[in-house]
């Protein structure tokens, strides 16, 4: 199949993109590197022709609330209309686990769900893959939440995750048939946030303290102790622990 990844030099998509060659299909990355910009709808037209996948896992360039919230919905006004005109038969997109509870109310989420809903009106089968936060951005969690020596963030816990892991399971999903829904995948083991920030940052040699503050937003908002996280078994349980992802990152 000719499988289109957009967003496919990150992180993600760059490792979606050599999981789906291995699988023998023509995955082709596309990004505003490559000419091709959902925001604006530019080189969509093209490179979709002949695609009968598109896989999303782009993110907005700057985290601000109208920044993120304007990325989502231009990308997603602009990939649904692509796709319905070459006939796409599945488009796939990387969300979040708890996107959909009040609770995780913040300005990311809102982004998040405005893509959602635009998916799910497009008229395009689809599958919505929700992911645990990545062990890849315990750092910029840290970044965030940084005044002056000190890392305030919050205790209550997430179920990280490797983004390899994630990035072979979207490969999955997307050469499969639609699910015209949800599926879930975690990380194999609850964290307090905190405890998991401190670690990679000692793990990195960052002198910063990390202290626990459950007033603390995460991407603006206060969560509750089981708000990012799976609250019933059916969601692919991912395998590699924090531990072994840190002794992994220090023989790199």
């Amino acid at each position: 199949m000719k499988i289109i990844v957009i967003g496919g030099t990150g992180l993600i998509g760059s490792q979606v993109v050599e999981n789906l060659k291995r699988q023998g299909h023509e995955a082709v990355a596309a990004s505003p590197a490559s000419g091709v910009d959902a925001t604006t709808g530019e080189g969509l037209v093209e490179v979709l022709k002949g695609a009968e996948v598109v896989v999303d896992v782009t993110n907005p360039p700057v985290f601000t609330p109208d920044g993120v919230l304007a990325f989502f919905t231009a990308s997603g006004q602009h990939l649904a209309e692509a796709e319905r005109s070459a006939g796409v038969s599945h488009h796939v997109a990387l969300s979040i686990v708890g996107v959909d509870r009040p609770e995780a109310y913040g300005f990311y989420i809102k982004g998040k769900l405005a893509q959602e809903a635009l998916i799910r009106d497009s008229g395009v089968p689809f599958t919505i893959v929700r992911a645990t936060q990545f062990f890849e951005f315990l750092k910029g969690i840290a970044d965030a939440g940084t005044s002056g020596d000190e890392v305030r963030v919050t205790s209550k816990t997430l179920q990280p995750i490797a983004a390899a892991e994630v990035a072979a399971y979207v490969a999955e999903v997307a050469s499969s048939a639609p699910a015209n829904g949800v599926v879930e995948i975690a990380g194999p083991e609850r964290i307090p946030l905190a405890d998991a920030v401190r670690r990679r940052l000692e793990a990195l040699g960052d002198p910063r303290k990390v202290v626990a503050d459950d007033t603390a937003t995460y991407f603006g908002a206060v969560i509750a102790d089981d708000t990012l996280v799976p609250r019933d078994e059916a969601y692919r349980r991912a395998t590699t622990t924090f531990s072994t992802w840190l002794a992994d990152q220090a023989q790199a």
